[in-house]
């Protein structure tokens, strides 16, 4: 992202056009290294936000509403106590700098002072500091004395601006002739690296624009023009990068608008990422929590595998007391439960008497049928708990926007697998929708998780058609008849979406379809579990969904 001098200088002439004479309503810091000002211009209201984040640093207009911590941090405290009722002068950039200096005008019963809101935007460096006199009121990131830094930046010290670079500064035409005197290379590595200001993109940008004669003034005209035509350029669905100047990409009528929209998509794809990886993190801990109780159990009913074994030597025993005795170790006795009439060897106690042997044999046997009768219930439960999980992960696996992994979450918090959040009292989120289509004149929901696709089996008419991938975990899709005939073309896309959000792979994908009134759901079974009967299977392509 081009957040160079060149595309810094355009975007305060943008700013200070449209705040200047503005007065500051509001301050509010919703993000660590974000601070939004409210400011009111008499036209209206235009919410700025100062962003000093490495990846998201910038200054722009944004609609977005984003809640701020219930205590303020410092820095926004220390803002509202200058700059509130502040009126705005100015906002300009000193010299050629990727540095963002808004002018304030503050007056108290007491005083009338002058305060600068330094935005200094230099990738993880950047910073914003609040000046006074050129002295530092306050700042968002601060080191100390003891830190080894070139600039001290904290409260009181005296304001030092970023260190010049060694290039050559392009407002000064003579000094940029003298350099392409010198070198005649005109590439945009070389602009880039003995130019002040420019980022890579827009080297490329003014090196493309020639079309010969004086290069040095192509070079001048090129940053100083106030000509402006922002875009947003985008690959596979994502915005990766915005200029000032361009002519491919989507197309905004300001660079605030550019920059909205292109750090908007940014951050929804930081936190869908990041919602995703912690989501997945909480089903994968629970799936290999789920996995070794389940292994526990299947060890000890493993254990009991012999248990009809101990029964039937107890049995032999009794029926041959009379040829046993105290002291023997082992015997071999007729099986008469083996069609072949075979002799099984049994082992004694010699301590004990035969009866006691067999009284040892049967004692064991109904421990182990003790055991088998409390492990069978664990079994079904863990199998079952098992599943839901597996069904949440390949949910999470084909989640394709926020809604999706909020709907999740939300059912991982139901189910007790995630705390609930603390919710803010005034505010309460609003019920996720379905996916929804339309196709043919019918209307068709899918379920983003198992909380909805139960949801949506008990609000289907019993008419509706069902649809479900067969011995694959996928979302419930239902088709609202209305009481008509569903053509194969809506049965046929219906059961696309089946397969497309689904865990199986390859390009035909078995589902399942029938009536509602066919689906039941089983009496304390998990979310999104169901049963179904009289049925009929056509197959699912994900990739025409």
């Amino acid at each position: 992202m081009p957040q160079d001098a060149f595309t810094l200088r355009l975007i305060a002439r943008e700013l200070n056009t449209a705040l200047r004479g503005g007065r500051v309503n509001r301050i509010t810091q919703p993000g660590r290294e974000e601070v939004s000002l409210l400011i009111y211009t008499g036209k209206g209201t235009l919410k700025l936000l100062l962003s000093a984040n490495a990846s998201f640093c910038g200054a722009y207009f944004t609609d977005e509403e984003r809640e701020s911590p219930l205590v303020a941090p410092g820095f926004c405290m220390l803002l509202r106590k200058y700059l509130q009722s502040a009126e705005l002068i100015s906002v300009m950039t000193p010299g050629f700098e990727r540095v963002l200096l808004f002018r304030f005008r503050c007056v108290s019963d007491f005083s009338e002072k002058e305060r600068v809101l330094c935005a200094e935007i230099m990738g993880k460096y950047s910073n914003l500091l609040l000046l006074e006199d050129g002295v530092i009121l306050g700042a968002l990131k601060t080191n100390s004395l003891d830190e080894n830094c070139k600039r001290a930046v904290f409260a009181g010290a005296r304001y030092t601006p970023p260190a010049p670079q060694d290039k050559v500064d392009p407002s000064d035409l003579a000094a940029l002739k003298g350099l392409f005197e010198k070198n005649p290379d005109r590439g945009a590595d070389f602009l880039f690296k003995r130019v002040a200001g420019l980022a890579p993109c827009t080297a490329e940008q003014i090196v493309a624009s020639f079309r010969g004669g004086d290069f040095a003034a192509h070079v001048h005209d090129f940053i100083f023009s106030d000509e402006i035509s922002p875009r947003v350029l985008e690959r596979g669905g994502e915005a990766v990068d915005f200029v000032a100047r361009g002519e491919d990409g989507v197309p905004f009528e300001t660079l605030s608008a550019a920059q909205s929209y292109f750090y908007g998509k940014k951050r929804e794809k930081r936190d869908f990422d990041a919602q995703k990886r912690r989501l997945e993190a909480t089903v994968r801990a629970d799936l290999k929590k789920a996995e070794k109780r389940l292994a526990v159990l299947l060890d000890k009913k493993l254990s009991c595998g012999d248990m009809e074994q101990n029964r039937i030597k107890g049995e032999l025993l009794t029926a041959n007391l009379y040829a046993l005795s105290r002291g023997m170790k082992t015997c071999e006795l007729v099986n008469f439960y083996d069609e072949n009439g075979k002799t099984l060897s049994i082992s004694l106690d010699p301590q004990k008497s035969p009866s006691e042997n067999a009284q040892a044999y049967f004692k064991r046997y109904r421990k182990q049928k003790r055991t088998l009768e409390a492990l069978a219930p664990q079994v079904e439960t863990t199998e079952a708990e098992l599943e839901y999980l597996r069904s949440v992960a390949a949910a999470l696996a084909v989640a394709e926007g926020a809604d999706d992994l909020t709907s999740i979450e939300a059912e991982l918090v139901a189910a007790g697998l995630l705390p609930a959040p603390k919710e803010r009292a005034k505010k309460q989120r609003p019920e996720i929708p379905y996916r929804l289509y339309e196709v043919g004149g019918f209307r068709i929901c899918a379920g983003r998780n198992n909380l909805q696709n139960d949801r949506l089996v008990r609000q289907s008419a019993p008419d509706d058609i069902w649809l479900h991938a067969q011995k694959y975990h996928s979302c419930h899709v239902v088709v609202k008849t209305d009481g008509r005939t569903v053509p194969d073309s809506v049965l046929q896309f219906s059961a696309n979406i089946c397969a497309k959000f689904s865990d199986g792979g390859g390009d035909k994908i078995p589902v399942d379809y029938c009536a509602v009134k066919f689906v039941k759901k089983p009496p304390r079974s998990k979310a999104g579990f169901v049963t179904y009967t009289n049925f009929k299977t056509l197959l699912g392509d994900p990739s025409k969904a």
